[in-house]
């Protein structure tokens, strides 16, 4: 970081002790032909990213004591690409499990979705309309464990049924988290899935919102979910849609989830702006 003054999405120097050692193990296995090692620290790298994940900021507009968009844009898209995203996330998942005084892969997750509106500039080939919600852009799926922490994430048109982006979650979590044995969802996704639940050994519950009391009322076992959303949403650039490929927006969430992840395992937050 330098002399500069750190943002509140900055890592601090006990996340970084999570996350570092990931990245220079990675780093390390990436070494060029010329022994060259690149001109920006990957502690900034990942400032930036965050920073943009919580700001919302254009490419363009990440400042300028932070690193350039074609360096930051080459690592995420690296990232993502080759799965370190996803790896980094997932092994953070299982230390704050353990900590929590769990298992490290859960046994059961809650499913949702949300319908998020898309920029203009995103591709209409990638994107849709849910009919239901009537918001015109991308689905964006969680299975979260019984804590809140993401298992896997999947971005499709907003077009897309529950049911089917359902199915494609559930083989995605199968993959992530063999260890799951139990899925809880809500009314919108169909007996489809109940069924493909069966084949891969997942008991899949439906859990129906109450009509008999007035107001907001959380309901049992989904309400996990709905507050894991919550959390992400702080982060401005998965409010809307702004991501031309669908993995890119999943590599969003991953950082976003991975920005709870670490503050869980080392007890910090970020200031608000109720903060003096």
């Amino acid at each position: 970081m330098g002399d500069r003054k750190p943002y509140p999405s900055d890592v601090t120097d006990a996340q970084w002790a999570l996350i570092g050692p990931f990245l220079r193990a990675w780093k390390a296995k990436r070494v060029s032909v010329s022994g060259h090692q690149g001109d920006y620290d990957l502690r900034e790298i990942v400032n930036a990213i965050l920073y943009q994940n919580r700001t919302g900021c254009q490419w363009a507009y990440l400042p300028h004591d932070l690193p350039p968009k074609s360096a930051t844009y080459y690592y995420f898209a690296l990232w993502r690409d080759d799965g370190t995203d996803q790896a980094i996330h997932d092994l953070l998942r299982c230390q704050a499990r353990e900590k929590a005084g769990r298992t490290e892969d859960p046994t059961a997750v809650v499913l949702d979705s949300q319908s998020v509106r898309a920029a203009n500039h995103v591709p209409a080939a990638t994107t849709g309309k849910d009919a239901g919600k009537k918001v015109s852009g991308r689905k964006r799926a969680l299975a979260v464990d019984t804590l809140g922490l993401v298992i896997a994430v999947v971005v499709t048109a907003a077009s897309v049924t529950d049911n089917a982006i359902g199915i494609r979650l559930l083989d995605t979590v199968v993959e992530r988290a063999p260890t799951v044995t139990r899925a809880w969802v809500d009314a919108g996704f169909k007996q489809d899935l109940a069924l493909h639940g069966a084949v891969l050994g997942v008991d899949v519950e439906v859990v129906k919102r109450s009509d008999t009391r007035p107001g907001f009322v959380p309901v049992r076992k989904r309400w996990i979910v709905e507050q894991t959303y919550g959390t992400l949403m702080l982060h401005r650039r998965l409010v809307r849609e702004y991501e031309s490929r669908p993995e890119s927006a999943v590599s969003r969430t991953l950082w976003a989830s991975m920005v709870t992840i670490v503050r869980r395992l080392t007890g910090t937050s970020t200031p608000s702006w109720r903060h003096r």
